[in-house]
C-alpha cells in the first residue's frame, strides 16, 4: 500500500518541491519560507477551492491512483489443459473446434435478457461534463458500431443552453438531448442500447416524460450514485451569465453567482469559474418503487440502477430493492472512480474500493438466490480498462455478473480518434501515430471492416474517434477470448468463480476466492494417488 500521500497530484497540476515527504500530511518534510510552489497548499493560498478539482475542466478525465491493499491485481485466472465447456450445441470438443475464435463474447442483460451486447462491455454515464458533450458523436457512433451499450449521464438537459420549460418548469426542448439520441440510434444494429440516467434534477424537470414522449426511450437509469463521489454531480461553467442562468434553473451554484461581492470578484478577474452541483438523493424503499412504479406507468420497458461506493448498507439495499421491483440491470461502481469532474480528495479518500464492493456484491446476491430470490442483473463498474479485468469481474461475480461498465476505458479510444484526425488535417502527425501510415486507412487497423459495417458512401461520415473505439472494443474482445479458450470457457454464461485464485491471504478474506495453492489441490493430490 502507498503509505505517502504527498501533497500534490498530476490532476491538480501541483508538485511536492521537496523529494522527502511526510508519509500521514503529504507536506514537504522540509517546507522553506521562501518556496515559489506547487505543492498544493501554496497553490490553494491564492486560488483556494479550484485545488479541490482536477482541471482543466473539459479537457480532463481523472482517475483517483490510491493503491488499495487489495485489488483486482491480486487475482489470477485459471487455465486448463482438457475440457470446453459452452461451446454450441452438437459441436465436439476436440482441438478443431476448440479454437479460441470459437468463443462468444455475447451477452444479455435485463429481466427478458432481451438487451444483447456484442461484448460483456458499455460505457459509463456519459453526462453533462464538458468532455462527453463535445466528444459525444465520437463515444455514441463507437459504441452504436460496436455493439454495446453506451449510458447518457444525468444533468444533459438541465445544462443545455437551448432548453426550453413550460409554465410547470417541465422540459418541452432539450436540442442536446436530441442530438445525443438521434448520434447513436442513426448506427444501431440491434445490439446494445442507449439509456438515458435521471438524478434528482432531472426527474423535477419532467426528463423521463420528454424522453419517452419524444423518442420512445426504451430504458431509463436511476441514479444513486457512483464511485468516484458521494455527493451529487458537478461541472464548471466560466461565464457569470450561464452561472446565473443555471441557478435559475433550480441547480446549486457556487460560488453564489448572485452575491454582489461573488460578482466584483468576477469583474476583476479573481473568480474565473462557477461549479454547478446537482441536490443530494434521499433513498427510501417506499420511495423507490413508487418511483419505479411511476416510470413503467409512463411506458418504460426497462429500468435500470447505479448505485456507488456506499457502505455496505446501501449495497444491501440496492440489490434487495432491485430483486423486488424486477430491476433489469445494476451496476456497481467502486471507489475510485474516474471522471472529469469529482473533487480530487473524495476521488482517493472516499468509499468502498471495487474488489471489495464487487465482493460484498456477490455474497448479498448469493444471500438472496438462496432464499428463492430472483437476483438482478449486475454490472461491475470501477476502474476497468482491459481484458484480464474484464474476465475476472465477470467470474468474481458469477453467475450474476454480466457485463462491466467501463468510464474512461471507451473514452480514451474515442478521445484519441479525433485527434488523429486533427492531427491528419493539420499535417502534425505525432510518430507514435505516423509510423503506421498518413492516412485513416493506413492508421486504423479496423477502418475496413468499420466501412463494411456502414457502407462505402457513409464511412464518410464516420468520426474517427468511433473508429478508435471500435478499435478498442474489438481489441477487448479477441483478447477475451483468448483468456476464455484458455480458462476453457466458450461463453460467457459459464465462466464461473473457479475460473480465479487469489495471489494473497488477504486476496482471499476478502473476496471469497480459494488462494492459489489450495485452488484443485484435492484434485490435484487424487492424480497423485493420495
Amino acid at each position: 500500500m502507498n503509505l505517502q500521500r504527498p501533497n500534490s497530484n498530476d490532476a491538480t497540476r501541483s508538485v511536492n518541491r521537496s523529494a522527502s515527504v511526510v508519509p500521514c500530511s503529504g507536506l514537504c518534510s522540509r517546507c522553506v519560507d521562501g518556496c515559489r510552489g506547487n505543492c498544493e497548499i501554496f497553490k490553494a493560498t491564492f486560488r483556494g477551492r479550484e485545488l479541490i478539482y482536477p482541471g482543466p475542466f473539459g479537457d480532463v478525465t481523472a482517475g483517483g491512483d490510491k493503491n488499495y491493499p487489495v485489488d483486482y491485481s491480486h487475482l489470477n485466472i485459471q487455465g486448463y489443459a482438457q475440457g470446453a465447456e459452452g461451446l454450441p450445441p452438437g459441436v465436439p470438443a476436440d482441438p478443431d473446434n476448440a479454437r479460441f475464435p470459437m468463443v462468444s463474447t455475447e451477452t444479455a442483460y435485463g429481466w427478458d435478457k432481451k438487451v444483447k451486447m456484442a461484448a460483456p462491455i458499455f460505457t459509463g454515464a456519459l453526462g453533462s461534463t464538458e468532455i462527453a458533450r463535445k466528444n459525444w458523436e465520437h463515444f455514441a457512433v463507437g459504441a452504436a458500431i460496436s455493439g454495446v451499450t453506451i449510458v447518457c449521464g444525468e444533468n444533459v438537459c438541465g445544462i443545455d443552453p437551448a432548453l426550453e420549460l413550460n409554465n410547470a418548469k417541465k422540459v418541452t426542448k432539450a436540442p442536446d438531448m436530441d442530438r445525443r439520441i438521434e448520434a447513436y440510434r442513426k448506427y444501431h444494429s440491434g445490439y446494445g442500447e442507449i439509456l438515458i440516467q435521471m438524478n434528482v434534477e432531472d426527474t423535477n424537470l419532467g426528463v423521463a416524460e420528454y424522453i419517452i414522449d419524444k423518442h420512445k426511450i426504451e430504458t431509463i437509469e436511476l441514479k444513486w450514485g457512483q464511485g468516484a463521489k458521494c455527493i451529487g454531480g458537478e461541472i464548471k461553467v466560466a461565464q457569470l451569465e450561464r452561472a446565473l442562468e443555471l441557478q435559475k434553473r433550480g441547480y446549486i451554484v457556487t460560488p453564489d453567482p448572485s452575491d454582489p461581492i461573488i460578482q466584483a470578484s468576477y469583474r476583476s478577474g479573481a473568480i474565473k469559474e462557477f461549479e454547478r452541483h446537482s441536490r443530494l438523493g434521499f433513498v427510501t424503499e417506499e420511495g423507490f418503487m413508487q418511483e419505479v412504479a411511476r416510470l413503467r406507468s409512463l411506458g418504460f420497458k426497462r429500468i435500470t440502477l447505479k448505485t456507488g461506493a456506499y457502505s455496505l448498507k446501501e449495497l444491501a439495499m440496492a440489490i434487495k430493492y432491485c430483486s423486488d421491483a424486477h430491476i433489469d440491470l445494476l451496476t456497481i461502481d467502486g471507489a475510485s472512480g474516474g471522471t472529469g469532474m469529482s473533487p480530487w480528495r473524495m476521488m482517493e479518500e472516499w468509499g468502498i474500493p471495487s474488489i471489495y464492493l464487487h465482493s460484498a456484491a456477490w455474497e448479498f446476491a448469493a444471500i438472496l438466490a438462496a432464499k428463492g430470490k430472483r437476483v438482478p442483473d449486475l454490472a461491475f463498474a470501477g476502474g476497468f480498462s482491459s481484458e484480464d479485468g474484464v474476465f475476472k469481474a465477470l467470474a468474481l461475480g458469477a453467475p450474476y455478473a454480466k457485463a462491466v461498465c467501463m468510464g474512461r476505458g471507451l473514452m480514451i479510444p474515442g478521445m484519441v480518434g479525433k485527434n488523429i484526425a486533427q492531427w491528419i488535417r493539420d499535417g502534425s502527425l505525432p510518430k507514435t501515430v505516423s509510423d503506421f501510415g498518413k492516412t485513416p486507412e493506413e492508421i486504423f487497423v479496423n477502418y475496413e471492416k468499420v466501412k463494411n459495417i456502414v457502407g462505402t458512401d457513409e464511412i464518410k461520415n464516420i468520426p474517427l474517434g468511433a473508429v478508435g473505439i471500435y478499435s478498442y472494443a474489438d481489441k477487448i474482445k479477441v483478447g477475451l477470448q483468448q483468456l476464455m479458450a484458455g480458462a476453457r470457457r466458450f461463453n460467457i454464461g459459464v465462466i464461473s468463480r473457479k475460473d480465479i485464485m487469489s495471489l494473497t491471504g488477504e486476496c482471499v478474506k476478502v473476496t471469497g476466492i480459494p488462494y492459489i495453492m489450495d485452488c484443485y489441490r484435492e484434485e490435484a493430490l487424487k492424480i497423485l494417488g493420495n
